[in-house]
């Protein structure tokens, strides 16, 4: 029986029975607490904590779940995995043991015929909770299981808790397929738990847990208002019955992958675990394959992109480890596009969206593959040097080392790690782990020191106890407000006179303080005899806003009554930029498609840029795109709408939030043309779109891995830009004598006449330079015993016109032991040369070592072989310097 059949007969199963079938929660968790789903109840949790009515009394799913703590393992055995569907029906204080044993029951052995999986009555085994007695009677009296097969267990075994004081508990009956004889010992689950392996967990919530840690060491503080039910059945583990093969790397959504895999890499799968088997390395790299190919394709189906944290590191490294096991397979070619198909047709019949949103699966997956393919490439030499002299040396692979490779080469731990196990090194992680936390201490502090100058926040924290500054600026642009408190110097005063510069903490702000990519206000305070200008507002803790000012006028007393007013023309302008960033994002979506989601941003008066995840670099036609469809949504006249709701509600209507945010319960909702753009934003902006005026990108470069970033001029800045533009195309087309439409097939017929002419230029300098051959020959030194042609061209054309003359000057020295070493200016900067012949190399004359002596001399460096060999420097007034090194080093 086909997985996606077995899940269906799940679903047909208990729909009959009177559940709501519940499509499958996302693999991104909703619960800040966890990264992924790992769990068939997880989507349940609010309804099993009281937390949220549940809408349903019943309910049943098939969900995606990803596990990856034990991701090393993954491939050694055939029992670990990342990725496996659960089984699940559940009770919202309806039904509860008394149906939950017997559904189960119902299920498993029912005939085919009658929408059953079949299984055979006398196979099964079950396990409950030593003290419960009313699980035992249900299923030997109501179901009529045999007693002899029903065996009692402990906690640790048979009892489940949501793991915190208050939650629900309670005990669960587990039910178990014996395997045969050949796969272990006889006496039931507690005997041996290969040969009886686990398919059905039932889970019966009746209690409230209280205090203690573990899996048996809580206290039961009573029973809950209401029972619920919880079941799980492993999807996988069904179908390795049902389809009567060994593991779940056999099962038909997993094993087509692995087929593929082997069939790329010319080998046999063998199926073996065994270490000592030489077919096992093989056999784990094709499991390693199979697993995270699918795991990947379903977390990228899942609006998952591969990063350096969180959800998309995850993901990056199941793709790299997918790729390096097939590498080790000795398959060097690009493959991952060709197994995510294999794995999509696989599980496409069970999750149509894959099928649909494949195209952009398959992109990014492939994008992934090239970005790694160059990383080892540039990393795995150094690391092959780290580990031979670690290995000589009969020590780890230094914490240096390893930062080193990651900071440099872009090695991530993991497969360093990886790597140097393979070669029997091990690593020092620790002292890796340290020196990251140094970078990161040191990038936090100096973004700080540069925020807040320096100052110690306990004085910060001083004047927030006062309360938050309550922001005024959403609805106008000058507020009355009150002097809370001053800081000069990091220190609180109560006074600060004409041409202090200060940080002023106010009761009320119309100033918009730094945040969420948002440019901060600039303007002035006035009061009674001051005046202070404001160049800055930052946060530097959660709720207070900090005015770095300079006092032009008069003297700032803390408590005095002032007027805050906000730099009007810059605001409007930055609340142009900010928009416009909101309209970018909802152009790049519908050209591009939902991954290329918001990285970071950046925006002030009439400049923006946007960073998005996106693997590779736009067209010059999407980049038109692009700007097209976000200038038709600023003609379009929208209204900028913004709403104030919960953070559930919002996510309901589908607001885009930026990954890595921390939202309160209640969020603020911009809107433009509805829902084409809807995020969560707490910054300002402009009333209706088509106060931005105009917008103009600017370029778009790569930001690290899988990132890329837009920039653009907004309103007035757009104008001026394309004026310049203008501008300059009006003045070429004068020195071209051309209108506009023939400047580009001007300037391309121009630049080829230049080419050709700097091409004849060069030939000439190269015939002019080769017939100085017999010159330079006939004027070779004699230096102890040597033949030696040392001198200084002067400018030329560049340091292969030194590669061109020496060559031939080498030929021309005969027997004798000769030397040829020729310095010239190219760019303004000095360039080295030196050739020797085989008879010089036996006296232990090496061309490298004559570059390194003439390069220390120039301020620069180089090296080669033996025979030839090139450098540089910066100092071309040390050339003489250089020559008389290489003439006193040859003399010796």
């Amino acid at each position: 029986m086909k997985t996606q059949e077995i899940t269906q007969r799940w679903l047909d199963f208990f729909e009959k029975k009177g559940h709501t079938v519940v499509p499958s929660a996302s693999l991104v968790s909703e619960d800040p607490s966890i990264m992924f789903t790992i769990a068939g109840m997880v989507p349940f949790i609010p309804y099993f904590l009281g937390q949220q009515k549940a809408p349903y009394s019943r309910a049943t799913s098939i969900q995606k779940c990803i596990r990856t703590l034990d991701i090393d393992e993954v491939g050694k055995t055939a029992r670990h995995g990342t990725f496996f569907q659960m089984a699940g029906n559940f009770s919202f204080g309806d039904y509860f043991k008394e149906s939950a044993i017997p559904f189960a029951w119902e299920l498993l052995t029912s005939p085919l015929e009658k929408g059953g999986f079949g299984l055979d009555p006398e196979r099964l085994w079950v396990t409950i909770y030593e003290t419960d007695d009313e699980s035992f009677d249900i299923w030997t009296k109501t179901v009529g299981f045999p007693a002899e097969r029903i065996q009692r267990m402990g906690m640790k075994d048979n009892y489940w808790s949501a793991g915190q004081p208050g939650g629900p508990a309670g005990p669960d009956s587990e039910i178990f397929y014996d395997r045969g004889p050949q796969y272990g010992a006889d006496g039931g689950p507690a005997a041996d738990d290969n040969r009886y392996i686990e398919i059905w967990n039932l889970v019966f919530m009746q209690y409230e847990r209280g205090e203690g840690i573990g899996k048996d060491d809580f206290e039961i503080l009573g029973e809950l208002p209401t029972k619920n039910i919880d079941t799980g059945l492993g999807v996988e583990r069904l179908a390795m019955i049902l389809q009567g093969v060994e593991n779940f790397y056999e099962t038909d959504q997993v094993r087509a992958v692995l087929d593929r895999a082997a069939a790329l890499a010319g080998k046999e799968y063998a199926g073996t675990e065994d270490p000592s088997d030489p077919r096992n390395a093989d056999d784990v790299r094709m499991r390693v394959v199979s697993d995270h190919i699918r795991s990947s394709l379903m977390l990228i189906g899942d609006g998952v992109t591969p990063s350096n944290e969180g959800r998309g590191y995850v993901l990056r490294r199941l793709l790299r480890r997918a790729i390096r096991s097939m590498r080790l397979l000795g398959v060097e070619e690009p493959c991952i596009g060709e197994l995510i198909e294999v794995s999509k047709d696989a599980m496409g019949g069970t999750y149509p969206k894959l099928v649909a949103d494949f195209p952009r699966i398959q992109r990014i997956a492939v994008a992934e593959e090239k970005s790694f393919l160059r990383t080892i490439a540039s990393g795995t030499a150094r690391l092959e040097e780290f580990v031979t002299a670690s290995r000589a040396k009969g020590e780890k692979l230094s914490g240096e080392e390893a930062f080193a490779l990651h900071d440099t080469y872009g090695f991530p731990i993991d497969l360093t790690l990886e790597m140097a196990e393979e070669s029997g090194v091990a690593v020092d992680e620790a002292g890796f782990r340290s020196l990251m936390k140094e970078q990161r201490d040191r990038a936090k502090a100096d973004s700080r020191a540069k925020k807040l100058g320096g100052v110690d926040v306990t004085a910060y924290n001083a004047l927030r106890e006062a309360g938050e500054t309550f922001f005024t600026g959403y609805t106008e642009l000058t507020t009355e407000s009150t002097v809370r408190g001053i800081l000069a110097g990091g220190q609180a005063a109560l006074s600060a006179p004409a041409g202090t510069e200060v940080e002023i903490v106010l009761e009320e702000t119309p100033f918009y303080a730094e945040a969420g990519g948002q440019a901060a206000d600039t303007g002035i305070i006035t009061g009674d005899g001051f005046v202070v200008e404001v160049t800055d507002v930052q946060r530097p803790v959660k709720g207070l806003s900090v005015h770095k000012a300079i006092v032009r006028e008069g003297e700032l007393s803390a408590g005095a009554l002032a007027t805050a007013q906000v730099d009007v023309v810059r605001r409007r302008a930055g609340e142009q930029a900010h928009s416009a960033t909101h309209i970018i994002h909802a152009a790049l979506h519908q050209l591009l498609g939902e991954e290329a989601t918001q990285r970071g941003s950046f925006n002030k008066a009439g400049y923006l840029r946007f960073d998005f995840a996106w693997a590779q670099q736009l067209s010059a036609e999407t980049r038109s795109e692009i700007e097209d469809v976000a200038n038709q949504a600023i003609l379009g006249h929208h209204d900028v709408l913004t709403r104030e709701m919960g953070l559930e509600e919002a996510k309901a209507l589908g607001a885009m939030a930026l990954f890595g945010e921390n939202y309160g319960e209640t969020v603020r909702v911009v809107e433009i043309n509805g829902a084409w753009s809807r995020e969560l934003c707490g910054g300002t902006h402009v009333g209706n779109s088509a106060q931005i005026g105009s917008l103009t990108l600017l370029g778009e470069q790569s930001v690290g891995s899988g990132n890329r970033r837009v920039e653009a001029f907004v309103g007035y800045e757009a104008f001026k830009h394309q004026a310049a533009e203008r501008a300059l195309i009006q003045t070429l087309s004068e020195q071209f004598k051309a209108p506009a439409a023939q400047l580009p097939e001007r300037i391309s017929a121009t630049m080829e006449k230049l080419k050709a002419a700097e091409k004849e230029l060069a030939r000439y300098r190269a015939q002019a330079l080769a017939q100085r051959v017999p010159e330079l020959v006939a004027g070779a030194q004699d230096l102890a015993g040597r033949r030696v042609v040392l001198t200084n061209l002067g400018e030329i054309e560049s340091a292969d016109a030194l590669k061109q003359l020496g060559a031939p000057i080498r030929e021309k020295l005969g027997e004798r032991p000769g030397v040829v070493v020729l310095i010239g200016v190219a760019n303004g900067r000095p360039v080295v040369f030196a050739m020797t012949n085989e008879a010089a190399r036996a006296e232990g004359v090496k061309a490298g070592q004559l570059v390194k002596t003439a390069t220390a001399q120039l301020g620069g460096g180089g090296g080669g072989k033996d025979d030839v060999a090139q450098g540089g420097g910066q100092d071309v007034t040390k050339i003489d310097d250089a020559l008389a090194a290489i003439k006193s080093q040859l003399s010796s």
